[in-house]
């Protein structure tokens, strides 16, 4: 086995960049663990619940246990599939905010500002519904709206409006900011994952999918020249003769590298691990969002539940399976905000995501019958955590400690949300459905008590990304540059969200994609040039909240 490039990890960035090197005329070996994609419960956007959670397709990772969060272990899904975490994630789609990327490049990922990446993510895209002009017509990725015909769905963007919030027509457009409709990678009634819109159209230029695990980089010399893959009890090496490509997660890819002597010296030579480069940034900078979901009970039989027994559930698998139409047509994320926590805040540093149904990820409904409910957390926490070896077993799982809300002003950002939440489902538009409060409870008022619940309850929203963090290469801390080359190294690259210097805005599909496009260029030695557009932010952002 043999090609130019060899990349690991068929998920949102590594079938982005398979696409684009064998558009390219390349020969591309993409090596992907996971199974076959084709399943009812990943095709069917109304199924999210159930692949995140199936063993088949997730590698079920924990995190350590949280010391803020009372011990507790969150799990940590990531996609072992085709398509990788793309077809198993809720497809929210989110470009980022523009000033995310200006932060990259000002933090030394040179080139990654939004003039420079505005013009990937419209080549990406085939947006149908979004802002002209900002937006990509004729990509890969087909990203779509719901039909928003439930009431509640429209009385959360009424409600924003009433409370003074912005409203927005395309928060991928120009203006993120405000409540408006979500987007989603969903077509024609499908989820619409990086395997669909890349992988099978490179497959059928010539790229090969190779199953197997990948368990190292075969270094030769300090140049990556292959990856030895594990399939079946054997051990066989695939060869790259241009370069190898690591896109497998943010938490694979830092453990790959640290298998292949890449990484801390001190915590190498603790597993007995020949070093090839000493680069103290590999699993590091590990970031994520958290979210809570504020339930309210409604008053009219008018959300999702009703679908939630037996023969509801039969009707929609049914419809679906033979029309792609109905609610399991939809993620049921069809109404979203952006929102500043405070005056002083140039940018939106809280997200939204409404639900229809008062339900958990893991698919149980609130026992209580017809609710609605708002996932909201904030987006740019100072806390930082790490990926490292537990084993030099290339079967073992790595560790993963988050250190979520190890910052005050962590809890202080959450806070504020369930306040800010609570107030706008007090606004008029909800007063036609709204109840009482399920989750947290209206007895849950004081900061001790917000404190408790948080602690309790807060959730991972399933962004992992920072842990290969890209910058200049006389950054110590960097682990690639801002061409994704594994600095220290030659013939190695990251291409996922691992590379991120900073978390974005959002929901992390998109930029990963954008990461897997753009790198692909700097690979070609190619570059589209960049676009000056001016985002909209908040005239008033220093003194007003909203």
């Amino acid at each position: 086995m043999e090609a130019d490039y060899v990349i690991v990890g068929a998920g949102s960035a590594g079938c982005a960049m398979a696409f684009r090197l064998a558009e390219a005329g390349k020969s591309v070996i993409v090596v992907e663990h996971g199974g076959w994609d084709g399943g009812p419960f990943i095709n069917m956007p109304g199924a999210l619940s159930y692949p995140m959670n199936m063993k088949r397709y997730d590698w079920g990772y924990l995190s350590e246990p949280e010391p803020h969060l009372g011990g507790r272990r969150l799990a940590a899904p990531r996609g072992k599939v085709i398509g990788g975490s793309s077809s198993i994630n809720g497809m929210v789609y989110v470009r980022g905010h523009a000033m995310d990327y200006d932060h990259w490049r000002d933090q030394g990922a040179d080139g990654w500002g939004y003039a420079d990446v505005l013009p990937y993510f419209k080549r990406l895209e085939t947006s149908h519904g979004g802002q002209e002009g900002w937006r990509g017509t004729d990509g890969p990725l087909h990203v779509s709206r719901g039909k928003r015909d439930n009431p509640l769905t429209r009385a959360f963007e009424a409600a924003g409006r009433e409370a003074g919030y912005e409203t927005t027509a395309d928060y991928n457009g120009e203006k993120q900011e405000g409540f408006g409709p979500m987007e989603a990678t969903i077509h024609r009634g499908a989820r619409w994952s990086a395997a669909r819109a890349y992988l099978r159209p490179a497959q059928k230029m010539g790229a090969v999918l190779h199953r197997g695990m990948v368990t190292r980089v075969v270094m030769d010399e300090g140049r990556a020249t292959g990856v030895e893959v594990e399939r079946g009890g054997a051990r066989e090496i695939v060869r790259a003769r241009a370069e190898v490509i690591l896109s497998a997660s943010a938490f694979n890819t830092p453990k790959l590298l640290m298998l292949s002597g890449i990484g801390p010296a001190a915590h190498l030579a603790e597993h007995g691990i020949d070093l090839v480069a000493d680069r103290p940034g590999v699993g590091g900078n590990l970031q994520d969002h958290l979210e809570l979901y504020l339930q309210m009970a409604a008053t009219q039989p008018v959300s999702l539940f009703k679908y939630w027994n037996l023969a509801g559930k039969a009707y929609v698998g049914a419809r679906w399976l033979l029309t792609r139409t109905g609610p399991g047509a939809s993620n049921q994320f069809e109404s979203a905000a952006f929102i500043r926590s405070k005056a002083g805040v140039q940018y939106p540093d809280i997200q939204y995501h409404f639900l229809p149904i008062a339900v958990r990820y893991d698919g149980q409904a609130a026992a209580e019958g017809h609710g609605f409910q708002a996932h909201v957390g904030p987006m740019r926490s100072a806390s930082r955590g790490s990926v490292r070896l537990t084993s030099a077993d290339p079967a073992a799982a790595p560790e993963i400690r988050f250190n979520y809300m190890s910052e005050a002003s962590d809890w202080e950002d959450f806070r504020t949300c369930i306040r800010l939440t609570r107030e706008i489902f007090a606004q008029p538009a909800f007063a036609p459905h709204a109840g009482h409060e399920i989750q947290p409870g209206a007895a849950v008022q004081s900061d001790a008590e917000l404190d408790g619940f948080i602690r309790e309850h807060v959730e991972s929203a399933y962004h992992p990304c920072g842990t290969c963090r890209m910058g200049r290469r006389d950054d110590p801390g960097a682990v690639v540059d801002p061409e994704g080359r594994v600095i220290g190294v030659e013939g190695l690259r990251v291409a996922d969200s691992s590379v991120f210097p900073r978390i974005t805005n959002g929901n992390l599909n998109g930029p990963s994609i954008l990461v897997g496009e753009k790198i692909a260029d700097h690979v070609l030695g190619r570059r589209l040039p960049p676009e000056n557009a001016a985002p909209w932010i908040h005239p008033e952002w220093q003194t007003e909240q909203r």
